[in-house]
């Protein structure tokens, strides 16, 4: 029976949808990428924001139209729109069969085969439960990387995010798990392994009455055929200093963090209920680039949330020039249905709020032309993607890059280069955002 499985959102939805492939794969289900080819449709939905959620929707929507014309005998919908909107997806869209919530994404199968005996319905687990199943998925990614999603739900309650209602609190996934899930991922070629949770910092700390990520990254260090392990989603103030000795200290993590701080105003940070100062976040960032000279820090900014006055995005706007950031998203607030944030007065004009996103990544993009040029004549290990026939040329990464949000390296070599390879690349050039460079021996 022919499959079409369209994953949206966020790196963690993708995980989700990598281990319900590897469920329908084992039951013989044929992938497709034709919806006109499609026995069955799974969307595995977000809703973290307005524009996603609407995507969600359209998605659905389209799709649903392949029951009449198509050969579409069962349409289901997984992920965080389907908990949301659990039965108002079955009332208003007819053609879908079946929706399961975010915690019974391991009942694919049986969801599918009831569907298509017309007993589709809604499907729910408790919204704490941790879905434990087979680790082997299918990796969606090109295969020499993947994501390892680390733990679930998140218990932080930040005025604007909805995720706590759709994930449920925070609960690790056993370490034992995780090494077996990663020693898969390896043996299917992984080289580059992308540590995920709602927050990774605070790893463990349910499960073993203390924060863990320094000994999973231990772990994970040992695990041969993985070269690099990437951490993603850290929480500043969660940071402490035994991970900081396991980035160091262990030759396969990137230096490399992420670091979601939102704001830099002391009322904004307050009202966004994030748990750090401004004068927190000088010092954090601060030891962390004494500790580990070469990091590369990323963060992401909300940029007119509620109450935000001039004043108050001046200095974030400081902030950010005077912190230099290697890299930086800014996005304009976007109000949440049952969220605290979405009930405060003093909201800001939504074309006001784009302009001071736009404001901060002009001062973003001349910390990263600066950082780029730093960066020429440098030789550097790079992690091969693939090949670009637009530019012609092979595409990859160095650690300081993130794959999907950060830039990339554009370049040239003599020899065949294979995705997944490493390679030494000396940095030649820098284009908006990008790096140009030719393949050495060095």
């Amino acid at each position: 029976m022919n499959l079409l499985f369209i994953s949206l959102g966020c790196d963690k939805n993708l995980v989700d949808s990598e281990v319900m492939l590897g469920l329908l794969a084992k039951e013989g289900y044929q992938m497709v990428d034709d919806e006109q080819e499609a026995d069955v449709i799974v969307i595995n939905t977000c809703c973290f924001i307005h524009d996603a959620k609407e995507e969600s929707i359209q998605t659905i929507l389209e799709m649903a139209q392949y029951k009449e014309e198509g050969r579409l005998k069962a349409l289901i919908v997984t992920g965080c729109l389907a908990q949301r909107y659990q039965q108002e997806i079955l009332d208003e869209i007819p053609e879908v069969d079946a929706v399961l919530g975010t915690t019974a994404y391991t009942e694919i199968v049986r969801a599918i085969e009831e569907a298509l005996e017309g007993k589709g319905k809604v499907t729910t687990e408790d919204l704490n439960a941790l879905p434990l199943t087979d680790p082997h998925r299918i990796v969606t990614t090109g295969g020499h990387y993947a994501y390892l999603k680390i733990a679930e739900g998140c218990g932080k309650h930040c005025t604007y995010c909805i995720i706590p209602k759709l994930r449920g609190d925070y609960r690790s996934v056993p370490m034992e798990r995780l090494i077996a899930e990663a020693k898969d991922l390896a043996e299917q070629g992984v080289r580059e392994l992308i540590l995920v949770a709602q927050e990774t910092t605070l790893y463990g700390k349910d499960l073993y009455g203390e924060k863990s990520l320094h000994k999973l990254l231990d772990a994970l260090n040992e695990i041969p055929g993985l070269f690099w392990i990437r951490i993603m989603y850290c929480y500043p103030e969660e940071i402490y200093e035994e991970l900081i000795d396991a980035i160091a200290r262990n030759e396969k993590v990137c230096h490399y963090l992420d670091l979601p701080i939102q704001h830099a105003n002391d009322t904004m940070l307050k009202r966004m209920g994030r748990r750090t100062s401004n004068a927190d976040l000088v010092r954090i960032i601060t030891h962390l680039r004494e500790r580990i000279p070469d990091i590369t820090l990323r963060t992401t900014l909300i940029c007119g949330f509620p109450g935000e006055t001039k004043e108050m995005h001046e200095e974030l706007m400081q902030f950010i020039n005077d912190m230099e950031f290697d890299r930086l998203g800014a996005f304009t607030y976007s109000p949440e249905e049952g969220t605290p944030a979405a009930r405060m007065l003093n909201r800001v004009d939504t074309e006001e709020a784009q302009r001071r996103a736009e404001l901060v990544m002009e001062i973003q993009t001349q910390v990263m032309d600066e950082f780029n040029d730093s960066r020429m004549g440098d030789t550097v290990e790079v992690l091969c993607d693939g090949w670009d026939g637009q530019s012609m040329s092979y595409v990859g990464r160095s650690y300081a890059e993130s794959p999907g949000i950060d830039g990339n390296i554009y370049f040239t070599s003599d020899q065949p280069v294979e995705a997944g390879d490493f390679v030494r690349v000396r940095i030649t050039g820098a284009m908006d955002g990008e790096l140009t460079g030719e393949r050495t021996e060095e």
